[in-house]
């Protein structure tokens, strides 16, 4: 309900495996952290993006995820061959692209993606905690929690929140 949607590119390298790597929904933070950091220094290339509250707005969330992928995909320094994304739906590319629905627990370059994609929102939520102390940013990360409602309940909607999103938006509406 709250912050950007964030995606990931990534080229593992064949010489230089990293073990351990799954869907980042079954990692520890921990791991996801120390995955994190093995995934940027062992891969050919990496790419984050994101796509702004605003944009998820205009566009609806699943435009503004397929925008992130887009610009992941672009912003990648070695041109692939071939891109897999997780899901069902693929974003505008150059190159080819199949879509593998729950690739990230299948293929291991969408599980290093999803995991530089989560730990990045991540980060991204820990330094909007900063910026709005009274919200339990760095624990719910701007999910739709009870917490998050009772928050938004008591001290209201944030520039960072989703306009589109429910309740957000039928509270907007009163």
């Amino acid at each position: 309900m709250a912050g950007p949607v964030v995606a990931a590119a990534v080229i593992l390298d064949p010489n230089r495996p990293i073990d351990g790597l799954a869907d980042s929904k079954k990692l520890s933070e921990r791991k996801r952290d120390t995955l994190f950091d093995l995934i940027k220094e062992n891969s050919l290339s990496w790419s984050i993006a994101l796509a702004s509250v605003e944009e998820i707005d205009q566009i609806n969330i699943l435009q503004a995820t397929l925008l992130a992928m887009q610009r992941a995909v672009e912003g990648l320094n070695v041109q692939p061959d071939m891109v897999l994304v997780d899901g069902n739906r693929l974003p505008k590319l150059t190159m080819p692209a199949q879509a593998i629905i729950k690739g990230d627990s299948k293929i291991k370059a969408i599980s290093a993606a999803s995991i530089l994609a989560k730990v990045a929102r991540d980060k991204m939520m820990f330094d909007i905690a900063e910026h709005y102390p009274r919200f339990s940013f760095k624990q719910h990360k701007g999910y739709g929690t009870q917490q998050h409602l009772d928050e938004i309940a008591e001290f209201g909607i944030l520039e960072i929140h989703r306009k589109s999103f429910n309740p957000i938006r039928t509270l907007l509406v009163k």
